[in-house]
């Protein structure tokens, strides 16, 4: 048995790529892995031992209030505050969520109706397509091309289009492009969103893990609470993925709708796991931060370094853990994907996985140690690449 909106779902590539990874682990390869951003260093001791102590408290031993502890709420806002010097009232502009993941996938359940349309980047991350077919919406895809900076060309979105559009989905720093938005473009959004009478949803998963400039919140731009809503995880800045933790901020209205909708679906993140995401927020300019960023910085130097000298065109981003790359001689993205891992034990994820628009391009996560890079760099420059027969 099956629902028939499955059918709809386009397939999750990284599903696949998983599967033939293992198969070829079983198979005694010595596989090197760029695939899932999933970060290869613990979680700091500091919020381990936070933990620890938490779990001994009785109070987590029972259901957690659904839009999160206060405290954690509080360190949020207080974050948010330090960072982007944006304030915020912890108990209506902010909630926890199971990982950001889980707030992206709920959120169109609670603002769009069938048939409403939701503005999605291409490439970009398959749950924003996902969720919004969940919630009988239409996604359009919004392409992201180099020579726009990945960034979206609003122009370019029909006017029929724009009228019925719901929602408009936004990530930067970018996955899986690596792209940075500046306050320009920002403020560019939120005037289209304004305009139109659409929402904003921004994905910062990614906005602790930059080697330049801090990126900025979209919340940042003036009235931008009016119309937009951003996603904060804890995941990549303190290598908690498997906590599942982060929060939600921005439009009131909204978050309440979302709190809604987990209501039904979820009972809240564990307070323990709230407590040490309150302690992580609260010292989260200690030193184990920033040399996380500096660990990224030279495993972006060593691996786009290495692909340039094996002939590829690699440009280094300015943000996330993740390295896009033009395929070599014109091959197309599956092709590459397919070579790297039968010919040189290299698991890489083809840009066709992040939509249509992503075709032309690998991704790469730097979530590998140096020296594996440097063997991985030694092994792809051993192939050769020609273009595809025409």
């Amino acid at each position: 048995m099956r629902a028939v909106r499955l059918n709809r779902l386009p397939p999750y590539l990284f599903v696949e790529i998983d599967r033939r990874k293992r198969a070829a682990r079983e198979a005694g390869r010595d596989i090197i892995d760029f695939g899932v951003g999933d970060p290869d260093q613990p979680t700091p001791a500091f919020i381990v031992n936070a933990m620890k102590e938490a779990v001994h408290e009785a109070r987590h031993h029972r259901y957690a209030p659904g839009v999160g502890y206060p405290e954690f709420r509080e360190a949020a806002a207080r974050f948010f505050q330090r960072r982007f010097g944006v304030e915020l009232d912890p108990t209506k502009e902010v909630i926890s969520v199971i990982g950001s993941k889980e707030a992206l996938g709920h959120l169109p359940l609670a603002v769009v109706n069938p048939n409403d349309v939701a503005l999605i980047p291409q490439p970009g991350y398959p749950v924003y397509e996902s969720a919004t077919l969940f919630a009988g919406g239409v996604p359009f895809a919004m392409p992201l091309r180099e020579r726009n900076g990945w960034l979206p060309a609003f122009e370019e979105i029909p006017q029929d289009v724009l009228r019925r559009a719901k929602l408009m989905f936004l990530n930067y720093p970018n996955n899986p492009t690596s792209a940075t938005a500046t306050m320009d473009f920002l403020e560019k959004a939120v005037w289209v969103a304004r305009s139109h009478e659409i929402l904003i949803v921004h994905d910062a998963a990614y906005a602790e893990v930059y080697f330049e400039k801090p990126p900025p919140s979209i919340l940042q731009v003036e009235g931008a609470s009016d119309v937009s809503v951003e996603f904060h995880s804890l995941s990549k800045t303190f290598n908690m993925t498997g906590w599942r933790i982060g929060f939600a901020v921005g439009h009131a209205d909204v978050l309440a709708a979302l709190a809604a909708v987990k209501s039904n679906v979820d009972s809240g993140v564990f307070g323990a796991i709230q407590q040490a995401g309150t302690v992580a927020l609260n010292r989260y300019d200690r030193p184990e931060i920033s040399a996380q960023r500096e660990l990224y910085l030279r495993r972006r130097d060593v691996l786009v370094a290495g692909l340039r000298e094996a002939g590829w065109h690699a440009i280094a981003p300015r943000a996330t853990f993740f390295v896009w790359v033009a395929c070599p001689g014109g091959v197309d993205s599956m092709a590459v994907c397919s070579r790297l891992l039968e010919e040189a034990d290299i698991v890489a994820v083809p840009g066709i996985g992040f939509g249509e628009h992503g075709e032309g391009f690998v991704r790469f996560a730097l979530t590998v140690d140096e020296m594996r890079i440097r063997e991985a760099c030694t092994r792809i420059a051993r192939l050769e690449w020609a273009p595809l027969p025409r």
